[in-house]
C-alpha cells in the first residue's frame, strides 16, 4: 500500500511569504534557511566545547616551541620568521632576482624597439606640409622626354590627385569608388591615423619608464650582491638621485 500511496499525486504545501504589513522586518525565514542557520550554530558550539575541554585537560608543565615562536597581535596569531639566511643563500636569491629582472627588462626593450619601428612608418598627414619636414620622392622612369612632360602622375599611380602627397596609407581610386565623399574619407583616415599614433606614443612612453625603473632596480640588486662578496677593497663615493649609496671597488688583477 505504501507504494500505491506514494504514486498518488499529493498537494504541494508551500511556505508563505512575508506579509505586506510586516515587510519592514525583511524577508521571512524559510525552513531551509533555519536548517542552515542551525547547522552553523551547532558546529560553532561544538568547536567551542572541544577547545574548552582541551584547555581544562592541558598539562601546566607542557612545552612546545610554538609557545615562543608565535605571538598574537590584535587577537591574530603571527608566526615569527625562520632563521636568517646564510650569506650563500642570500646571494643565490639575489642572483635569481637579478635574472628575473633582466628577463623582464629584455622583454620591455624588445617591445620598445618594435614600437619605434612601427612609429617610423606612421606619418601625421595633417602636418606633412610643415616647414622643414623631409619630403619623399617617387621616381618614375619613362623612355622619352615627351612622355615625361605629358605624364599624369595621378593616372599613373591610380590614385586621386589630392592624395599624391602621402607617403603612407595612399588608397587607389578603385578603393574609393564606394565612398560618398573623398574629403570625408580623407578626414576619417587622418583622424584614425592620429589616434593610432597618439596611442603608440603613449604606450612607448610608459614602456620606456618601466624599462628605466627595471634598469635602476637591476643596478641596485647588483650592488647589494657585490657588497656581499668577500674580499675586495671598496669605498663609498657618494649617493645617487634616489639616496642610495654609490660604491667603487679597487681594480684587481685576475690570475
Amino acid at each position: 500500500m505504501s507504494s500505491v500511496r506514494n504514486a498518488v499525486q499529493r498537494k504541494n504545501h508551500k511556505e508563505r511569504g512575508q506579509l505586506s504589513s510586516r515587510s519592514r522586518l525583511g524577508l521571512l525565514e524559510k525552513h531551509k534557511d533555519y536548517v542552515l542557520r542551525a547547522k552553523d550554530y551547532h558546529s560553532k558550539e561544538k568547536a567551542i566545547k572541544g577547545m574548552r575541554e582541551k584547555a581544562a585537560a592541558r598539562n601546566p608543565d607542557e612545552f612546545y616551541f610554538k609557545m615562543i615562536n608565535t605571538s598574537t597581535k590584535g587577537g591574530v596569531h603571527v608566526a615569527s620568521r625562520a632563521e636568517a639566511f646564510s650569506p650563500e643563500e642570500a646571494k643565490l636569491l639575489k642572483s635569481q632576482d637579478i635574472g628575473y629582472i633582466k628577463h623582464r627588462r629584455n622583454m620591455e626593450r624588445n617591445k620598445i624597439e618594435r614600437l619605434k619601428e612601427s612609429l617610423s612608418f606612421m606619418e601625421d598627414a595633417g602636418n606633412r606640409s610643415a616647414k622643414g619636414q623631409k619630403k619623399s620622392n617617387h621616381t618614375v622612369f619613362v623612355d622619352t622626354e615627351e612622355e615625361a612632360s605629358n605624364l599624369d602622375v595621378a593616372k599613373h599611380l591610380n590614385t586621386p590627385a589630392e592624395l599624391l602627397g602621402r607617403r603612407a596609407n595612399r588608397p587607389r581610386t578603385a578603393d574609393l569608388q564606394n565612398q560618398t565623399s573623398l574629403e570625408t574619407s580623407t578626414s576619417a583616415d587622418l583622424t584614425s591615423l592620429r589616434k593610432e599614433r597618439t596611442r603608440a606614443y603613449r604606450e612607448l612612453s610608459g614602456r620606456m619608464k618601466r624599462e628605466a625603473t627595471l634598469k635602476a632596480l637591476e643596478q641596485e640588486l647588483m650592488t647589494q650582491k657585490n657588497l656581499m662578496d668577500k674580499g675586495g677593497v671598496k669605498k663609498k663615493v657618494g649617493k645617487d638621485s634616489r639616496g642610495l649609496g654609490i660604491y667603487k671597488w679597487n681594480a684587481e688583477r685576475k690570475r
